[in-house]
């Protein structure tokens, strides 16, 4: 784009092409990942990317490539990205045991990292020997290994006795997982504020590059080799600090690092000095990155992980793509180095929300399957057509102990919404004190069912912690409730 055109826009836009295919299709492909065969979407994922690399080459070849075809192919790309980012995420967990999920993560991370720093020196000698087309069809053939490893994957299928749930419900539990789990959504905040400003470095890098170093493409290539670098030298020292600080103190202090890291370019015209800062900038990229991808991998349960890891890649993504055109504008129309600048400063001060949204450092609920609910008792024959099912759990409660069973009934609100049902309220029985109906609503006894299905150890002792306050030895009384179906008069 450099190439084509000077506007710090439209060279921005390509990094905002890149991203928005995400901040707008990846919670559907985590809908995609839960629902269906993640090897199978995996491999459809990489052949579209395939397809998408070998047009673009074959354009650049042929010599219509133009700015805005550039960028149309590059968010065709950024859609194969998007079907396949929430299930190679959600993979992880089936691919290595719980304690070894840090060090996973975190070479995963690295091996984006790796190719961060390979890769535009890669691209730099082949675009010195062959020119831009070869780069583009040297990456379309790079999908045919990724093909043939997702081929060799033996998947063990998930052991469900109930079939699949619909797109559009099973989008919408997504969304209502999401906004009951507060783990999930202090990720979500921390993450749009640190990815939003810190766009403004990989938005403007090319320029850096170009202009302020006169060195052209290939000062765009060593900078981001830099960074990659960083990273990787991450991946080896994150391990142990991570044993001698919080997540929080880690992600606050990698945020000052890069806000620093950002301000360089804008202060200095030494391009060692500059390329010394993304390095540090690269390892204050992936500290933060790997921090918050791990903290979100411990938050969520197994049967909604693409979703959730959908909203925290909306969170990454859609913060990338949106500041990209905000700092590519201010750029525009101020300066590269003043809105380096402005960016340095916000980053700064997006660490203040560290103060009321948390992160948990390590994982602190168990969030697998409890598989210790009975299954209910059920007499009628039509139960797939009775619409809504209310449940209601009757509990009795010594007078005494009303205040502290209320106190531990909070929890089980957003436990029950996380699961996919709705409507839920707790009542005293007026002729009766003492005695409390808890209610919640499910769309249908399918739904109903796959709220015991997904119900996690974690789920479980917050169910026993109020059932300890029920009186006698009997436990509550749970029943099931649905619409009248249709009977014949006679």
């Amino acid at each position: 784009m450099t190439a084509m055109s000077p506007s710090a826009l439209l060279v921005a836009l390509v990094q905002a092409a890149t991203m928005l295919p995400m901040f707008l299709l990846v919670l559907p492909a985590g809908v995609l990942g839960d629902i269906l065969d993640r090897r199978k979407l995996l491999i459809f994922s990489q052949c579209w990317s395939l397809v998408c690399a070998l047009l673009l080459g074959a354009a650049a070849l042929a010599g219509w490539m133009s700015p805005w075809l550039l960028l149309v192919f590059t968010f065709a790309l950024g859609v194969g990205t998007a079907l396949q980012t929430p299930a190679f995420q959600s993979i992880v967990p089936e691919l290595v045991t719980h304690d070894l999920m840090p060090s996973a993560v975190a070479l995963n991370s690295m091996g984006v990292n790796i190719a961060r720093a390979v890769g535009p020196a890669v691209g730099g000698v082949l675009i010195s020997a062959a020119g831009a087309a070869s780069v583009f069809l040297f990456n379309a053939v790079s999908f045919l290994f990724t093909i043939a490893v997702l081929c060799r994957w033996k998947r063990e299928a998930r052991a469900s006795k109930l079939p699949p749930e619909h797109f559009f419900p099973a989008m919408r539990v997504g969304w209502r997982y999401t906004r009951q789990n507060p783990q999930l959504l202090s990720v979500l905040v921390r993450g749009a504020t640190f990815f939003s400003f810190a766009a403004a470095l990989w938005a403007l890098l090319p320029l850096i590059g170009k202009e302020k170093l006169e060195s052209g493409p290939n000062g765009y290539a060593i900078l981001l080799s830099c960074l990659g670098v960083g990273a990787i030298c991450a991946v080896f020292t994150l391990p142990k600090l991570r044993a001698r600080v919080s997540a929080d103190t880690l992600t606050v202090g990698s945020a000052l690092v890069f806000a620093v890291a950002t301000a360089v370019p804008a202060l200095s015209d030494n391009f060692y000095v500059i390329a010394a800062f993304m390095a540090f900038g690269g390892w204050a990229w992936l500290a933060c990155l790997s921090t918050f991808n791990l903290t979100a991998q411990f938050a969520i349960a197994d049967w909604v992980k693409s979703r959730g890891l959908a909203m925290y890649q909306i969170s990454f993504f859609g913060s990338l793509a949106i500041g990209s055109i905000v700092w590519g504008q201010i750029a525009a129309a101020t300066s590269v180095p003043t809105a380096l600048l402005l960016a340095a400063a916000a980053l700064l001060l997006g660490c203040l929300t560290a103060a009321k949204f948390r992160l948990a450092g390590a994982p602190t609920l168990d969030l697998h399957p409890a598989l210790s609910w009975p299954e209910p008792r059920v007499l009628i024959a039509d139960t797939s057509n009775r619409g809504v099912i209310l449940t209601t759990i009757e509990y009795e409660i010594d007078s005494a102990a009303v205040g502290l069973f209320l106190g531990a009934t909070r929890e089980l609100e957003p436990m029950r919404r996380r699961n996919g049902a709705y409507g839920w309220g707790i009542y005293e029985d007026m002729e009766r004190p003492g005695r409390f109906v808890e209610h919640f609503l499910s769309d249908s006894w399918l739904d109903h069912l796959r709220h015991h299905e997904r119900t996690t150890v974690a789920d479980r002792s917050v169910q026993d912690r109020v059932n300890a306050f029920q009186k006698g030895h009997a436990p509550p009384r749970v029943t099931h409730l649905a619409a009248p179906g249709e009977r014949s008069s006679d």
